[in-house]
């Protein structure tokens, strides 16, 4: 699937899976990360392949989106119909970071958007969408990730902060240096990766 929702698109997908969730008198707090959460925070321009949840959002607090709840996979499959998009165009594997623990004080700085009354989309927070993208810098290379940090023009102490909670993640050697280059390449000038 190439990169086709920018942020016109992602709202439309969005609003229309409110509406089908709505129509099923069903309703879904879905926690959002990546390149659709940056798009819906102004932050870039560029297009994305998919709306990347992090988790399900309930009274008891954040839950795995990993399988996504029948409901939601109905919905999810008839906007992907409307659309003609796949369904992965609501993606669920970032789940997997609630396993490894998210940046302190997450829940509390995420941006909430209603979708009609079937949706409610509660998107990661400039500070810590640092987090991951300095994360998935590390892990996966240059490219849209690093365009990504650069227009969240992340400081030096959040590019720090991002390290350590990233060091949680993998304390490998391996993942340190690889760490320490990429801080060093983003202008951090003292790296200091000690657990």
């Amino acid at each position: 699937m190439s990169d086709v929702i920018n942020k016109e698109v992602a709202d439309s997908l969005l609003r229309a899976l409110g509406e089908q969730l709505a129509a099923s008198g069903e309703h879904y707090e879905l926690v959002v990360v990546g390149g659709s959460g940056l798009l819906a925070l102004g932050i870039i321009e560029r297009s994305t392949r998919d709306v990347d949840i992090l988790a399900l959002r309930s009274e008891e607090g954040l839950g795995r989106a990993k399988p996504l709840p029948s409901g939601l996979q109905a919905a999810r499959d008839r906007v992907a119909r409307d659309f003609s998009l796949p369904p992965e165009w609501l993606n669920s594997g970032p789940t997997d970071l609630l396993e490894l623990g998210l940046p302190e004080g997450f829940v509390d700085r995420l941006e909430r958007n209603d979708y009609g009354s079937g949706l409610t989309v509660y998107f990661a927070s400039r500070y810590d969408q640092i987090h991951f993208k300095l994360y998935a810098l590390v892990d996966q290379g240059p490219g849209k990730h690093e365009e990504d940090l650069h227009a969240l023009a992340a400081t030096e102490d959040e590019l720090l902060a991002a390290a350590g909670w990233s060091r949680s993640h993998d304390p490998s050697p391996g993942f340190a240096q690889v760490l320490r280059d990429v801080l060093q390449h983003l202008g951090v000038k003292d790296v200091d990766l000690e657990p």
